[in-house]
């Protein structure tokens, strides 16, 4: 159960860094949740999966438990999951399907219609088997959004309208992953929804996202002033539960463990989709996901501790 874990003599591997795009932003993940839980009283060693020696490290020492501040690929695709499983060092997080299932944009949007769960029209096209712009624009429009699957934090991500100008961002894509998801163009507000639980996943307040620029992309995530946050949304209750749900429902759906984040575009009808899971979301003290813990109570280093109660037992909601 949540709250009975001694921190003193629990210890802790924070995984922060890594060898993604989203290196950066990791580190400063890390080094915030390492400053958190050693607050509590956990036994902390922060280590670097891009080493390594830290990988030994992690073979040779006797942790607890891992805590995955890593986001991309490399760690946030099932792949380090993956070798704690084989090492038997419980982690935070989602497992090692769920991890693959979310960070492949592709993958997850098959996931989510087979669950019956709301997402935009969209073409799946691959390097290898090439596509025809005449068909995705017939069946999409000459508005698209252009995502590489496999990226996180919006790189590889491209909004264009016309078939040259589509054509073009498919192209950038694939230099970032041999698959490209496109959709269909739906201008609507931007929410977000944190998910927390194991067994029993409960939907923390939404998240409304105002960009500065055009859509949420890097700069707009990462940059002083890049965003504005309202928290809990300005939503009417109705749909504000609808999409709570949903969320949970996308947790679900992917198999998640522990904690997830998933992304919604809201329209003024009240119609909203789903737009992917984050099953590593940024930690940083000022980061989406300990914004909206906050919000019910839970501060950053109660949440840092609560993620690691999740990841040790299955009954800790």
């Amino acid at each position: 159960m949540v709250g009975t874990i001694d921190p003193t003599t629990c210890k802790v591997a924070v995984l922060r860094g890594g060898i993604s795009g989203e290196r950066e932003v990791s580190l400063a993940s890390g080094a915030a949740v390492a400053e958190a839980l050693r607050t509590v009283g956990f036994q902390v060693t922060e280590l670097d999966p891009a080493n390594k020696e830290d990988l030994m490290n992690l073979i040779q020492n006797d942790y607890d438990v891992a805590f995955l501040a890593l986001h991309g690929r490399g760690g946030e695709d099932g792949t380090m999951q993956g070798f704690l499983e084989t090492i038997g060092l419980p982690y935070t997080g989602s497992g090692v399907c769920a991890s693959a299932l979310a960070m492949s944009k592709c993958n997850s949007k098959q996931m989510y219609k087979a669950a019956g769960l709301p997402t935009l029209p969209s073409v799946t096209i691959s390097k290898v088997d090439g596509y025809s712009i005449d068909k995705i624009v017939a069946e999409l429009g000459d508005h698209c959004v252009i995502k590489a699957s496999k990226e996180g934090s919006s790189i590889g991500l491209y909004i264009e309208e016309g078939a040259a100008n589509i054509e073009a961002a498919i192209e950038k894509a694939f230099e970032h992953d041999d698959q490209v998801l496109v959709e269909k163009y739906c201008k609507a507000r931007e929410l977000t929804v944190g998910v927390v639980g194991n067994d029993h996943p409960k939907a923390l307040p939404i998240i409304e996202i105002v960009p500065r620029n055009e859509f949420y992309d890097f700069d707009a995530k990462y940059s002083p002033g890049g965003s504005e946050h309202i928290c809990p949304a300005e939503i009417e209750e109705a749909i504000t539960e609808a999409i709570q749900r949903t969320a949970e429902a996308a947790h679900k759906a992917l198999g998640c463990h522990g904690y997830s984040r998933t992304d919604f575009l809201l329209e003024e009808d009240d119609s909203f989709w789903i737009l992917e899971t984050n099953t590593l979301p940024g930690m940083t003290a000022t980061s989406l996901l300990p914004d909206a813990a906050s919000k019910v109570g839970l501060n950053y280093e109660q949440l840092c501790t609560k993620l690691i109660e999740l990841a040790l037992t299955n009954d800790g909601e």
